[in-house]
C-alpha cells in the first residue's frame, strides 16, 4: 500500500523531528551527565566527611579527606552544570533533504 505525501506534510514531520532530535541532544548532553553525577557524588562523599570519626582522619594524617574529595566533585559538577546553562548546545544544522522522484 502506497501512500503519497504533500510537501506540507514532510516539511512538517521533519520539523517535528528536528525540534525532537534536539530536545534529546540537549537531554543527553555529556556535561549535564557528568555535572549531575560529579555533583551526586560530591554530596556523598561530603556526608561520609561530616561523619568520619577521629580513627578515619588519623589514617588520612589529620585530614580530613572525605570532605575535602566532596567538596571538589561538588565544585566540579557545579562547574560542569554551569557551564551548560552558559553554553548550551547549539541544534545541529538542518540538512538538506534529498528529494524523491
Amino acid at each position: 500500500m502506497s501512500e503519497f505525501y504533500s510537501d506540507k506534510d514532510v516539511q512538517r514531520e521533519v520539523t517535528e523531528l528536528q525540534g525532537k532530535s534536539a530536545t534529546a541532544a540537549r537531554l543527553f548532553d555529556i556535561r549535564r551527565i557528568i555535572g549531575g553525577l560529579f555533583v551526586l557524588y560530591g554530596v556523598i562523599v561530603m556526608i561520609a566527611g561530616f561523619t568520619a570519626s577521629d580513627a578515619d582522619i588519623d589514617k588520612a594524617e589529620g585530614v580530613n579527606i572525605n570532605l575535602w574529595t566532596g567538596l571538589g566533585m561538588l565544585l566540579l559538577g557545579l562547574f560542569f552544570l554551569a557551564w551548560l546553562k552558559l553554553r548550551p548546545a547549539a541544534p545541529p544544522p538542518p540538512r538538506e533533504e534529498e528529494t524523491v522522484e
